[in-house]
């Protein structure tokens, strides 16, 4: 098969192939990620584990996560986000089967440090190649697209855990998601193809100097760690936050969260689109949402039963997502083509410390108060952070794409 690789700038057909298979290898890594939500009050009473102690395995998971995200940037312009995304995918996967089978503490800590190890690659590997295949004017529609995966990934678990756990026990949803993701992952290895503007003659780690300097990224990575410290956090602890802490059961508990991610399904390409219409500015309507998902947590931490989860919920879906695919289309535009792969990585890493900290933080806080209120307003505190820190990003075209090869024909 040979494949015409397009001058920058031009809409090949094929670049809905890589949207898709992007968006496929992200959900799957986000289904994995957001089993532990429903699954985590099982499995604790499984391994004789405290309601406190289930946020260490959270938080397991969260360290792996940042260092791929540090490092996943890297090797993806380095070796091409074909071959990092394949690869770790299908170690993610394995080592979601691999936990399934665990009855050890420490073990399963070590397995899900290991899925997030691998589970971080496919974020910047997945933004790489948006940037390659979609033009500037467009990529705010394809990275709302890529990033409906979080939150469809938290839609599936909720869905599917529950139910799955009645029925079979916790083991088989770690088993079925594990396989699943390395199914997925051999499809991106035998489909996938790089862009032609950063196909180069010899492939070398790319000089990360220029993102070093570079204060505005530095400023949406801290403004990151702030967002998904309330997006993760609520992840990782509305499902058992609202078992114990309000005693409804663990299917309704998962029905609320389904609605919460099935509003921002919709809502993350429509603010993608929404955002190109207008020129493809993404700062303002940033700090605009950050500031409504501070109010969304709050209302919702003042709930107290499953109708008022169930009225809040969606608006909460919406603010907590929706800041994500606008901090997403910033990256490209403040580094350039050339360097997204390592920007999405380096900006990442710093959102994903605020999902490493936070399962820890909510379950001590939750566990000294016994606060429903109370671990919802330390959530809050996150995107509160972000939304200041925002307004200090200066939102400019900088290098918005690397020096144009001449066109390839790339045989495979």
């Amino acid at each position: 098969m040979s494949l015409v690789v397009d001058p920058v700038g031009a809409r090949h057909p094929y670049r809905w192939v890589v949207l898709v298979l992007s968006w496929a290898a992200f959900t799957m890594t986000a289904v994995d990620r957001s089993t532990w939500g429903p699954a985590s009050v099982a499995v604790g009473e499984h391994l004789g584990v405290s309601l406190a102690g289930l946020g260490v395995f959270a938080t397991g998971y969260y360290i792996g996560y940042v260092i791929s995200n540090a490092a996943g940037g890297v090797l993806t312009d380095w070796l091409g986000p074909r071959v990092v995304l394949a690869a770790s995918l299908f170690l993610a996967g394995g080592f979601m089967v691999l936990f399934g089978e665990t009855d050890s503490v420490v073990l399963g800590i070590a397995f899900q440090a290991a899925v997030g190890v691998f589970a971080g690659c496919d974020y910047s590997a997945g933004i790489k190649l948006i940037a390659q295949w979609f033009p500037a004017k467009d990529r705010g529609f394809a990275m709302g697209l890529f990033m409906t995966a979080t939150s469809l990934g938290t839609v599936i678990a909720n869905a599917v855990v529950p139910s799955l756990i009645a029925a079979s026990g916790w083991r088989a949803s770690y088993h079925l998601f594990g396989a699943v993701s390395m199914g997925v992952a051999v499809l991106c290895f035998l489909l996938l193809r790089p862009g032609k503007q950063v196909v180069e003659a010899h492939r070398e780690l790319p000089s990360l100097r220029p993102l070093a300097r570079n204060r505005d990224l530095w400023l949406l990575g801290l403004a990151g760690f702030g967002g998904l410290w309330g997006t993760y956090g609520f992840i990782t602890w509305s499902n058992a936050l609202m078992i114990k802490g309000n005693h409804i059961s663990p299917v309704q508990a998962g029905t609320v969260v389904v609605i919460f991610g099935i509003t921002a399904i919709v809502a993350k390409p429509l603010v993608g689109v929404v955002s190109d219409l207008f020129g493809g500015r993404r700062k303002v309507p940033t700090i605009v949402v950050l500031g409504g998902f501070v109010i969304t947590l709050l209302v919702f931490g003042t709930r107290d039963d499953l109708a008022g989860f169930l009225w809040v919920a969606p608006f909460l879906g919406v603010a907590a997502y929706v800041y994500s695919p606008l901090m997403t289309a910033l990256i490209p535009k403040l580094s350039g083509v050339r360097l997204a792969g390592s920007a999405a990585g380096m900006t990442n890493a710093f959102w994903q410390l605020g999902s490493a900290i936070v399962p820890v933080v909510i379950g001590g806080v939750f566990q000294a108060t016994g606060s429903f209120f109370w671990a919802f307003a330390t959530l809050a505190a996150g995107p509160l952070l972000g939304m200041l820190l925002m307004f200090g990003v200066r939102e400019r075209d900088t290098a918005t794409t690397a020096p144009v090869q001449s066109p390839e024909t790339l045989a495979r």
